[in-house]
């Protein structure tokens, strides 16, 4: 079985220069976890929801402690962390462009190639979707459950 049986060929995309705001909205009205970053109609990068997540992480402080749980109430955790620094990133984040923390490192599929080639990437990679490439333009995108689902068939 080939890719092109089992590939969505209906892409969400963006462009590096959209927002990561925008990008967000995109994944949350698709239902969808990831996308490839698309300029003039080839692959430039993809971006996922881990990377947005990585975005909320508070930078490492060496020798910040934090308290358990339980010791919240009893600690001014506002003297622990530097809240207005956190807020200030945080405000900032979705007004900048994706090209910024998209993944510039992209495998790619073709159509022709068998579902266990993409299986394989997906696995070795620890992904979750590759881009379907061909002639150097973007013409579907494949999934995990897409290949499972291409299984299912045999």
């Amino acid at each position: 079985m080939k890719v092109r049986d089992v590939m969505n060929p209906d892409v969400v995309v963006c462009s590096p220069e959209d927002t990561i705001g925008d990008v967000a909205r995109l994944l949350k009205q698709n239902n969808i976890s990831g996308l490839p970053v698309v300029d003039d109609g080839k692959v430039v990068g993809i971006v996922s929801e881990g990377d947005l997540l990585r975005l909320l992480e508070i930078p490492d402080r060496s020798g910040l402690w934090l308290p358990s749980p339980f010791e919240v109430f009893e600690v001014p955790i506002r003297e622990l962390i530097n809240w207005e620094e956190t807020k200030r990133m945080l405000d900032d984040v979705g007004s900048k462009p994706v090209e910024e923390i998209m993944n510039k490192k992209v495998y790619t599929v073709s159509p022709e190639d068998s579902i266990e080639k993409a299986s394989t990437i997906i696995t070795k990679h620890k992904i979750n979707r590759l881009p379907v490439v061909e002639g150097g333009l973007l013409v579907g995108i494949v999934t995990r459950g897409d290949i499972i689902r291409g299984l299912g068939k045999l």
